[in-house]
């Protein structure tokens, strides 16, 4: 009698593009902040390391967005945004310690993904605008608006970064960490190895993951739509 192959131990919950994307966001995010804290000792006197900074993560936010809609089951947005019934409904289990386990994002942290992105996107946009604090360079687009503009779209790029994204990114951060220490879970873990253990999830068995091919050719559209946009609007990309 022939035996059965063993039950696996884990399954697929992220693609490599996903996780590649995420610590490399936060990477980008966190040198943000260093490159323009630090510009003078690190000799960067008209920020050129912010600014190719501030490029990059825009391709990422437009490449995540693509990702979206063409990625892997777990990675689109219809896989984890859910409605207001849902994410009550969820934070209400969460409360009575009967929350279901999500093999994707669940929807409390759909909506901290939504948020990131949004907030992201926002600053990175408004800094295409923004000049450094002796007017002597500025963001791409910088010159399409009055310098009373440029002065207003700093300010809210600098406030935003900090009391809203940092606020943000250590919230996320908190609650990851709780999931993973209290509850078990281990979002941390499976966004490095892309794997959870093979329990009954709320949404999916196993993720269907997409290929890095795929993720290779989005990121270069989603570079031609940062790129070629700036340069449509009569914007410059010399440093």
């Amino acid at each position: 009698m022939a035996e059965t192959a063993p039950a696996p131990t884990s399954v697929p919950a992220w693609d490599l593009p996903t996780r590649v994307f995420h610590w490399t966001l936060l990477a980008l995010v966190v040198w943000a902040w260093v490159s323009v804290s630090f510009a003078e000792a690190l000799g960067d006197t008209t920020l050129v390391y912010h600014r190719a900074n501030g490029l990059a993560i825009l391709t990422l936010i437009v490449w995540r967005i693509l990702w979206g809609f063409t990625g892997s089951s777990t990675s689109r947005f219809t896989g984890f945004v859910r409605g207001p019934v849902t994410v009550a409904s969820y934070a209400g289990a969460l409360v009575r310690g009967r929350a279901a386990r999500y093999l994707g994002h669940n929807p409390m942290g759909g909506l901290m993904v939504l948020a990131l992105l949004a907030t992201v996107a926002t600053i990175g946009s408004l800094g295409l605008f923004a000049v450094d604090d002796n007017d002597l360079v500025g963001g791409p687009l910088y010159r399409l608006v009055a310098e009373s503009q440029n002065i207003r779209l700093t300010r809210l790029h600098d406030q935003l970064f900090h009391r809203l994204l940092l606020p943000l990114v250590l919230l996320h951060i908190a609650v990851n960490s709780l999931y993973t220490l209290v509850k078990k879970e281990p979002l941390i873990q499976a966004m490095v190895t892309g794997r959870k253990p093979a329990i009954v999830y709320a949404d999916a068995p196993s993720a269907a993951l997409a290929s890095v091919g795929r993720a290779l050719v989005v990121l270069v559209i989603a570079a031609a739509i940062v790129l070629g946009g700036i340069v449509a609007l009569g914007g410059s990309l010399r440093f």
